[in-house]
């Protein structure tokens, strides 16, 4: 009669769930890149928005009316980083490798994880994840300097998603903010997907949007991508601490090389894979706080 309950153990680590997210996440990628052969990467990142933006809406259905402005405002802004974080790492990724984009990319959540800091140590993180970047500048045989632009484009997306994740958090209640931010990317990017698709704008293949094969493709890169992904991330979250989260998270380039490699065959040069470690160095180094997680 006084005993304790104890508290159910998940019955996945919570550290198990965030790895298969990431390798969720680019598995994903590889299938996208894969898809440009078929459909150009604006018909693609609109297809994955499209798909997350109804299977969320089943699962947490937003109450739209009696907001006021400020709550559009911030999630309308959020939809639209979604939007431009995803085309532009897709048009990263159709010109370079996806590891190399995915490493440019982490420059993003790296700046906003140091942003404010008053620690010397975290400028020094910095500048070790922009040497890293540097090095990319020296490897051999010509870089694709847009395709690198576009990185740096997502990166900074993702930096702007991530500060713009809070006020969204706070004003729309459990993930219904996401569910209508993906609404707005899916809108966001519609027409211009669309439009090219009537056009038949896809290349050899023909219009995109007469191939069942890029629609059930398309719905599956959604699912890795995006609804996967995010829903095995909040059931971590639960019980995994944060600065554990950040330090796994951080492992995301070089998964994205793993699995580039594995699927695609992409092959990421010995001076590359140093431009990586540099920057999955630094972004451990400002997710860690004096040596504690």
């Amino acid at each position: 009669m006084g005993s304790v309950r104890r508290a159910a153990r998940p019955a996945v680590p919570p550290v198990a769930l965030v790895l298969v997210a990431i390798g969720s996440v680019q598995v994903g990628s590889s299938f996208a890149k894969d898809l440009f052969s078929a459909a150009p990467p604006l018909a693609v990142a609109w297809l994955r928005l499209a798909t997350a933006a109804l299977i969320l809406s089943l699962i947490a259905r937003p109450r739209l009316r009696g907001r006021p402005p400020a709550q559009w405002g911030v999630v309308l802004g959020y939809g639209l980083v979604m939007a431009v974080m995803n085309l532009a790492f897709y048009l990263a990724i159709q010109r370079i490798p996806i590891g190399m984009a995915v490493t440019i990319e982490f420059l993003g959540p790296l700046g906003v994880a140091v942003v404010g800091s008053r620690r010397p140590r975290d400028f020094l993180w910095v500048a070790l994840a922009a040497a890293g970047v540097g090095l990319l500048g020296f490897t051999p045989g010509e870089l694709d300097w847009v395709g690198v632009g576009f990185a740096l484009a997502a990166g900074a997306s993702w930096a702007a998603y991530i500060v713009l994740a809070g006020p969204t958090g706070r004003a729309w209640t459990g993930v219904t903010g996401v569910t209508v931010a993906t609404w707005v990317g899916t809108l966001v990017l519609a027409g211009p997907a669309l439009g090219l698709g009537l056009l038949g704008a896809a290349g050899p293949a023909g219009s995109w949007l007469a191939d069942p094969r890029v629609w059930l493709l398309g719905a599956t890169v959604g699912l890795l991508s995006s609804v996967i992904p995010y829903g095995l991330e909040m059931v971590a979250l639960r019980t995994v601490d944060r600065g554990v989260f950040g330090i796994l998270m951080s492992l995301e380039p070089a998964a994205a090389a793993l699995f580039a490699f594995l699927l695609l065959g992409e092959a990421l040069r010995p001076l590359e894979l140093v431009a990586m470690a540099c920057v999955i160095a630094a972004s451990l180094g400002a997710t860690t706080r004096g040596g504690e997680v």
